[in-house]
């Protein structure tokens, strides 16, 4: 476990960069995340995503499966990938401030 600093605050983080605490995440770290990946601007389908990954897992605990987050939100997949350089797993759950997923996310 590694630890980053985003506005000042130290954030622990696992070793491809995912928040080991969830409860910490705020919209700088997301910004932060993105900017990391190249991303200089959050657009509103970034945050539709992003607010039901974080509604989803702090609901269920788990990441939501990628058809669930295309149909819940109206964003397709292909569009999620335009949004998260990595994908929904390693970007969109990242930037959302959720540990790594175990699954098919």
């Amino acid at each position: 476990m590694a630890n980053i600093e985003i506005g000042g605050t130290q954030y622990l983080v696992d070793e491809d960069g995912f928040l080991q605490e969830p409860e910490k995440w705020n919209e700088e770290v997301a910004h932060a995340m993105a900017k990391m990946e190249g991303i200089e601007e959050l657009t509103d389908n970034h945050w539709k995503v992003m607010n039901y990954l974080r509604n989803y897992f702090l609901d269920n605990g788990i990441a939501p499966m990628v058809r669930k987050v295309t149909k819940e939100t109206g964003i397709d997949l292909k569009e999620i990938y335009n949004l998260f350089p990595q994908g929904p797993a390693n970007s969109a759950c990242k930037w959302a401030g959720l540990p790594k997923p175990t699954g098919c996310v």
